[in-house]
């Protein structure tokens, strides 16, 4: 039975989806936006401090559903400029430990709200 996960911690859905989804072991993160939840503004201008905070959001999502990052094990990051690509990974690399998550990476046309990024994730549970 699929059960919604939601925190205070990460950004309200902005549409008819839920924070995260967790099926059987698996938990499936709806993308983040760099979305600051106490101010609901995007956390910063820049793709560093767009990315932290998209995976800050990632990871209070997932402790609220019993899980986290280092049970990630595949990610979708989506760009608005791949020119952005190794600053975003630079700041990724810091939330992650090896064996690290499976990934894919696009430049995408437009992002909602024109964020730089957004991020998604799959974890397990522990």
């Amino acid at each position: 039975m699929n059960q919604t996960v939601h925190t205070d911690n990460a950004p309200k859905a902005i549409g008819p989806y839920s924070q995260a989804i967790k099926a059987g072991n698996t938990v499936y993160v709806s993308g983040q936006l760099p979305v600051d939840p106490k101010t609901g503004e995007f956390a910063g201008d820049d793709i560093k401090t767009q990315t932290k905070q998209s995976l800050t959001n990632i990871e209070n999502i997932l402790k609220a559903a019993g899980s986290g990052m280092e049970n990630v094990v595949k990610t979708t990051v989506l760009l608005s400029d791949i020119a952005d690509f190794a600053a975003m990974n630079e700041v990724y690399a810091t939330f992650f430990k090896e064996p690290f998550p499976a990934r894919a990476a696009f430049q995408v046309a437009a992002i909602p709200k024109g964020a730089k990024v957004e991020i998604e994730a799959v974890a397990v549970l522990p």
